[in-house]
């Protein structure tokens, strides 16, 4: 036979939903605190009562002895069922609706009692303190059950004790008004506990709206992977409260600004300083794929408002896309100076075949020397006033394109660099940045011209970058070296506003500064100014340089 299988175990446990879950337990609560509430109220209420009962027997027993004719007929009457100190005794009973009064003498005999059997018997309890002179109450046991009592002495006019008054209020009084008192009692419970119950259901759905009905393992689940998104994708997170400070960094967003948990707290001016990160972060700056520098790197930022009167924002590292962006860009520059020399060599080869064909040979043996010749002058013109070989191949190939665009390209002739820079790729970058804005500002301009001053003094580089175009109005001049802001066309590889940036950033960086201003005659002067810029005449430059033009145009930046 196969066993017979086990009986299924009813299982009983809480509710799934966060709603249901609080309001039980609040529910739980409140009745626990009811019913503790009523137990609190309960035990000293029959302490009270007992009190009340033994002090009402004693006020009643001081009556009672407090009779003058009472002592008296003590002494001088038997005690009988019908003797005056039992129908004195009785009428008091009556009218104060005690359990009983019970008269004695000295030697504890009865002279009244509810039962007239027991009159002349002696009493079931010690009346020795009583007949001592001294008041007593108490809670015992006697012939009729358990009683309040108060026990006084009994004095004649004399003042000698001459027996005692016992009083008794029956117990089952004591506790019928204890009982009487807790139905009262549970109503008012049961009202605290509905108030407690409609509490409890009005802050459930409040909370079952914040956590959007879900199950507190749902919600613990959701923890765990929102810690795991955060700390494991490759974008930056920020989180701020309603009063603009951090609450939440990720990984890549510590990496990214370059800061720790101690950002946490505090607000973006004070964790990243003042510029345009934090103005972004904050909200102070408004928009969509934003730009910023921070540091070296080249960020994306993207700021969300959140219900709690928070914000999100989240950042996107685009250095390496701006620095592939920047080397595409020096390519098609050298790519158009090479169309720009390749269709000035076809032109002058067609003109030299057009000689031969006229047969002018002396005029074509001029041509091909004047043709040389100027060409080696430019170059050599370049390289006596600038000895870094990175910066004279960079100038020869923008004055290469500058010729195809229609433009003179012109080095100054108080130009004289010696080749002693301590970075001579990052003055690549910033006369590549500075060359390039000046040429699309001249660009189809009549006489179109675009002058270079590189100059040291000292130790110190001053760059000056002149041009004939329109300029740049006053109130806009701090605003051309913000991050993002230009008034360009966006390249294919992504957006402006990053070359004039990098350019302050850069002369920053080394103590120095960038400034742009109104060129002698009109359009815009460009001056950097690079402390520390070159090494003392007999040391060693700082960094080796790379003599290929390709490589100047490689670091070529916008």
């Amino acid at each position: 036979m196969s066993p017979t299988p086990p009986a299924r175990r009813l299982r009983l446990g809480l509710p799934r939903r966060v709603f249901s879950q609080v309001l039980l337990m609040q529910v739980a609560i409140a009745a626990g605190v009811a019913v503790l509430a009523t137990g609190l109220f309960l035990a000293p209420l029959s302490d009270q009562l007992d009190d009340q009962a033994m002090r009402r027997a004693l006020a009643i027993a001081q009556t009672t002895a407090a009779q003058p004719q009472l002592a008296e007929q003590v002494e001088n009457t038997p005690p009988t069922a019908g003797g005056p100190v039992q129908r004195e005794a009785e009428t008091i009973r009556k009218a104060t609706e005690a359990e009983y009064i019970v008269v004695m003498d000295t030697r504890g005999v009865r002279w009244s009692h509810t039962e007239p059997a027991q009159i002349g018997k002696h009493v079931s309890t010690d009346p020795s303190e009583a007949l001592a002179g001294q008041e007593v109450m108490e809670i015992d046991e006697g012939t009729l059950g358990r009683s309040a009592r108060g026990k006084v002495p009994l004095r004649d006019s004399d003042g000698d004790i001459v027996g005692a008054v016992s009083v008794g209020i029956s117990y089952d009084s004591v506790r019928g008004l204890l009982i009487h008192a807790i139905p009262e009692l549970l109503a008012y419970a049961g009202g605290a506990l509905a108030v407690g119950a409609l509490a409890a259901w009005l802050i459930s759905r409040r909370v079952q709206r914040q956590t959007r009905d879900l199950a507190f393992s749902d919600i613990s689940g959701l923890l765990a992977e929102r810690e795991a998104m955060l700390h494991g994708i490759r974008e930056g997170v920020v989180a701020l409260d309603r009063a603009g400070r951090v609450r939440l960094l990720n990984d890549e967003a510590q990496r990214l600004l370059g800061i720790g948990d101690e950002a946490v707290g505090r607000s973006p001016d004070e964790a990243l300083g003042e510029g345009r990160t934090a103005d972004v972060l904050s909200g102070r700056v408004t928009g969509t794929d934003l730009i910023t520098v921070r540091g070296q790197r080249v960020l994306i930022a993207n700021r969300m408002p959140t219900d709690d009167g928070g914000a999100v924002a989240t950042l996107r590292d685009r250095t390496e896309l701006e620095q592939l962006g920047r080397e595409l860009d020096s390519t098609r520059g050298l790519i158009d100076a090479l169309r720009a020399q390749d269709h000035e060599h076809a032109n002058r080869m067609h003109t030299l075949l057009g000689l031969l064909e006229l047969e002018m040979y002396d005029d074509a043996v001029d041509f091909v020397g004047e043709v040389v010749g100027d060409h080696r002058a430019t170059a050599e013109q370049v390289t006596e006033k600038i000895e870094d070989p990175l910066l004279a191949a960079l100038l020869v190939g923008k004055a290469t394109v500058a010729a195809e665009r229609g433009v003179a390209l012109r080095v100054s002739d108080r130009t004289r660099l010696p080749d002693r820079l301590v970075d001579p790729r990052g003055l690549v970058t910033v006369v590549g940045n500075l060359v390039d804005n000046a040429l699309d500002a001249v660009a189809g301009t009549t006489h179109a011209r675009v002058e270079v001053e590189l100059r040291a003094e000292g130790r110190t580089v001053v760059l000056r970058v002149r041009d004939t175009g329109p300029g740049i109005p006053a109130e806009q001049r701090e605003l051309v070296f913000t991050e993002g802001w230009s008034t360009k066309q966006p390249p294919a590889h992504g957006k402006r506003g990053i070359g004039l940036s990098l350019v302050r950033r850069l002369a920053e960086r080394q103590g120095g500064s960038a400034t742009v201003g109104e060129a002698h005659g009109g359009g815009a002067e460009f001056t950097v100014v690079l402390p520390e810029a070159l090494t003392e005449p007999d040391l060693e430059p700082a960094l080796t340089v790379p003599s290929a033009p390709a490589s100047a145009a490689k670091e070529e930046s916008r």
